[in-house]
Parts: C-alpha cells; sequence; structure tokens
C-alpha cells in the first residue's frame, strides 16, 4: 500500500511539472507535448501525462500538433489512456484553435470571389477529414460571408445530397450567391461523375432562383480542384 501511494506520489508530482514550468516561465516555455500534458492533467498507467501526450500526437495524422485537428472522438478514445473525457477534451481544444484561425482572416471582412481565398479557409479543417463533408457558403452581393452550413457528411453524390435543401438554406440566409464545398478523404481532388453531376444540378436550379452558384471546390491534401476554374461553372 505504502508502494503505492509513493508511485501515485511521485507521479503525480511529474504531471505537476508542466505546470510548474509554465508558472515560471510562460506557456511559450512548453513542448507541444507537455502544452498538450496540461490539458489531460493526468497519464495513465505506467506512463506520466508528458508521456502520453507524446503518444497522442506521434499517432496523429499528420504527427504532431496539426494531428490534433483531425481526430475523430472513437479514434481517440482508441488509444490506451484517453476515456471519452480526455477526448471531448481535445476536441474542444481543436475547435477553439480551428475558430480563432479562422477569426484571424477577418472572415467577416474578406470576399470569397476567388477560389484560392475560398480553399484557404477550408483547407486545414477539412484536408485530413476521413469522411467527405459538403459545405454550403452563402454570400451576400459583395462575395461576403453570411453563413458556412454543413449540409452532409458521408459520401457526397448528387442522389444524396438534395438540391432542394441547398435552395432552401440559400433563401433562408438571404444568399445573392452560393458556394458548394466537399472534400475527398484520398488527398485526390480530382472530380467523380456524381461531383459533376451534383454541380450541374445546383447550377440549373440556381439559375431559375436567380441565384449564382460561384464555385464548386474540392479540397484535397494541400490542393484543391475549382469548377469555375475549369471552366464547368459559367
Amino acid at each position: 500500500m505504502k508502494r503505492r501511494h509513493k508511485r501515485e506520489t511521485e507521479e503525480s508530482f511529474a504531471q505537476l511539472r508542466p505546470y510548474e514550468k509554465c508558472a515560471g516561465h510562460g506557456p511559450e516555455a512548453l513542448t507541444d507535448a507537455e502544452l498538450l500534458a496540461v490539458l489531460l492533467r493526468t497519464g495513465s498507467r505506467g506512463e506520466s501525462s508528458v508521456e502520453l501526450a507524446q503518444r497522442i500526437l506521434a499517432n496523429g495524422q499528420p504527427p504532431g500538433l496539426p494531428g490534433l485537428l483531425h481526430y475523430s472522438l472513437p479514434q481517440l478514445m482508441q488509444l490506451r489512456g484517453v476515456g471519452r473525457v480526455k477526448g471531448i477534451e481535445m476536441l474542444c481544444a481543436a475547435e477553439i484553435s480551428k475558430r480563432i484561425w479562422r477569426s484571424l482572416i477577418n472572415v467577416r471582412e474578406q470576399t470569397f470571389d476567388r477560389p484560392d481565398r475560398i480553399s484557404g479557409y477550408y483547407m486545414e479543417s477539412m484536408r485530413h477529414l476521413e469522411q467527405e463533408e459538403l459545405h454550403l457558403m452563402l454570400l451576400n452581393g459583395r462575395c461576403m460571408l453570411l453563413r458556412d452550413l454543413t449540409l452532409f457528411r458521408g459520401t457526397v453524390s448528387s442522389s444524396i445530397a438534395s438540391t432542394r435543401e441547398i435552395f432552401r438554406e440559400a433563401l433562408k440566409g438571404g444568399a445573392v450567391s452560393i458556394v458548394l464545398v466537399h472534400n475527398h478523404p484520398s488527398g485526390d481532388p480530382e472530380p467523380s461523375e456524381d461531383d459533376v453531376a451534383l454541380t450541374e444540378q445546383v447550377q440549373e436550379g440556381a439559375k431559375l432562383l436567380d441565384l449564382c452558384l460561384m464555385d464548386h471546390l474540392i479540397i484535397g491534401d494541400q490542393t484543391y480542384y475549382s469548377f469555375k476554374e475549369r471552366g464547368l461553372i459559367q
């Protein structure tokens, strides 16, 4: 019993070190693993919080802090020492970083009239997703963002993605123009037949409703495909 208490005391002291280092030298003095260890607070059996953090970072895709942005809760919970609470805390920390990043690009003042600006807004949050997501950007008359909606998660196809839902959200949100954005988990943004069919359906429907389909972007791994750039959207 005494040996167990001694081990727990030593482990607790070791787990306080990132806090002490931060208090004495500031958060910028901490390594990536130590920063994550502060969020984790405790380690798992046989390893400190810093060691657990190192293992989480090493298993990320990509490894390191960027990988935290692309973990799902089930993936985190598959790691030894990570339960539901720790997993949710890390997901929330990742979401905070995404929102800070988006706020820094002055999204409310940015015009999304070029494919590179649209891809820049979505790239880091979508390029490592393991399933497809279809997003709808609602833009005003100056191509400024009104809303960013996630319409679908799964396999995006013209038969599943409802054009009715796309136009309902566009009209409800007062959009003048819209942009479709989805990702390819393979990292290759080349469009499928379903991607082309969906684009054609939305473009035809938008004309009937006096809306403009500005573009349809497919996000790959550090690359994108723009239907407008390829001349497939007029």
